[in-house]
């Protein structure tokens, strides 16, 4: 570099010996070598500037915010991001920046080191940090087929079979409906229902086609959800719809008719509930009427016990109290205790009501129920005076649509 400078000087010297001689036209020549020879001798590399987005010290960074890098004159050359051990991934982009891609967590100190070099190719590196932001609480989910069974991924429900998602903790609705994203083939519009601040249930319009597909994707993580609640992490699940199987129950004619994708399968005889009630030991109106609407079925059990201790009538001596051990065949259509179950001792089958509330049929039609039907499927029982509510089970195909809940949209 002093050789450099030297050689330039010389140059300069030169250039001024020349003008003195007189030249006139070689002085401007003189004149400009000069100029430009010493604007040589004069430049100067400005050093590259960079610039890290969330900026260093930053506190209660948001997890789903980009780390993102760029350098102005001159060229990154590497972007490490780390968090202890932990390495966030990214990449660069089509406009000279870097981006993270991978995600970041709650509650950690991060470091970015930058290394980029200048024209000159000189280079620079950088070191800054920020902390993300620590959530005092944060909210798992569940996906639900109803209160009693989970949801499981990939597997075939019924017609009826609402989307049911639930969180840990009470979360703000309006909050965690923007983060619960559904897409349905064939697409088709819905609606929300809380059950209560932690449990939602989302279902169209009219029952599921067959064969449709459900995606549900709840993109809360970063998302505040409460006052100090945040989504603890992203999750998703699917099912599809099977056959579209409805069963409808009629109280007055005393027959339950099975109708697969519209046509019917199959007719059997049945006996419903005989109608009045008792008190329960809370001092709750018991009714033994079978709810009347659509019911969804909930689960099954090869053999159940059917006690009136459940609902609180346990003295023998009441004319109501009654044990029936190891009922076959049973299959559930609310959270009350409502089965279509076998009931040979009951010999009114397609005449008369005579149970407390299920919707009893022959051991073979009890059987067959139990291998045909799946959960999500549609039991909706006619002319009965007392009706589902929607809390009792999955009762929410009880409500008009445009009573339901509100729009997505």
């Amino acid at each position: 570099m002093i050789q450099r400078r030297k050689v330039i000087i010389g140059a300069i010297g030169a250039a001024a010996a020349a003008t003195g001689a007189g030249c006139s036209t070689g002085g401007k020549g003189g004149e400009a070598a000069a100029s430009w020879v010493g604007t040589a001798a004069d430049t100067v590399v400005a050093p590259v500037k960079l610039s890290v987005t969330p900026a260093s010290g930053d506190i209660g960074v948001s997890p789903v915010k980009p780390v993102v890098v760029s350098a102005a004159g001159g060229k990154l050359e590497s972007v490490v991001v780390t968090a202890g051990k932990a390495k966030v991934a990214g990449a660069m982009q089509d406009d000279g920046t870097w981006r993270s891609t991978g995600d970041l967590a709650y509650g950690r100190k991060y470091t970015v080191t930058v290394t980029a070099t200048d024209s000159a190719g000189v280079k620079t590196t950088e070191d800054t940090t920020f902390t993300t932001l620590k959530p005092a609480k944060t909210a798992t989910v569940t996906f639900q087929a109803n209160a009693m069974l989970i949801l499981k991924e990939g597997r075939t429900y019924g017609a009826g079979q609402p989307v049911i998602v639930r969180f840990s903790r009470a979360v703000n609705k309006n909050a965690a409906e923007k983060a619960i994203e559904i897409k349905t083939s064939p697409a088709v519009p819905g609606k929300f229902y809380w059950r209560d601040d932690r449990t939602v249930h989302w279902r169209p319009a009219k029952y599921w086609t067959a064969g449709t597909k459900v995606d549900v994707t709840v993109n809360m993580f970063g998302v505040k959800l409460g006052k100090t609640t945040y989504g603890a992490k992203n999750v998703s699940t699917n099912f599809r719809i099977g056959r579209q199987l409805i069963a409808i129950s009629d109280n007055r004619t005393h027959m339950t008719k099975v109708y697969i994708d519209g046509k019917l399968v199959r007719t059997m005889k049945s006996s419903l509930g005989k109608g009045g009630g008792t008190t329960g030991a809370n001092g709750e109106r018991i009714s033994y009427w079978t709810a009347g609407g659509p019911h969804v079925v909930l689960g099954k059990k090869r053999k159940h016990t059917m006690s009136s201790a459940s609902y609180g009538v346990s003295d023998p001596k009441d004319p109501n109290y009654y044990v029936s051990e190891n009922i076959e065949f049973c299959t559930r259509i609310s959270y009350s205790g409502e089965y279509l179950h076998a009931a040979p001792w009951n010999k009114s089958l397609g005449r008369a009501n005579l149970s407390h509330g299920c919707i009893n049929l022959s051991t073979a039609d009890a059987k067959w129920v139990y291998n045909t039907f799946l959960v999500g499927d549609i039991v909706d029982v006619r002319n009965t005076p007392r009706e589902l509510p929607i809390w009792n089970g999955l009762g929410d195909w009880n409500v008009p649509f445009d009573k339901y809940g509100r729009d997505t949209d």
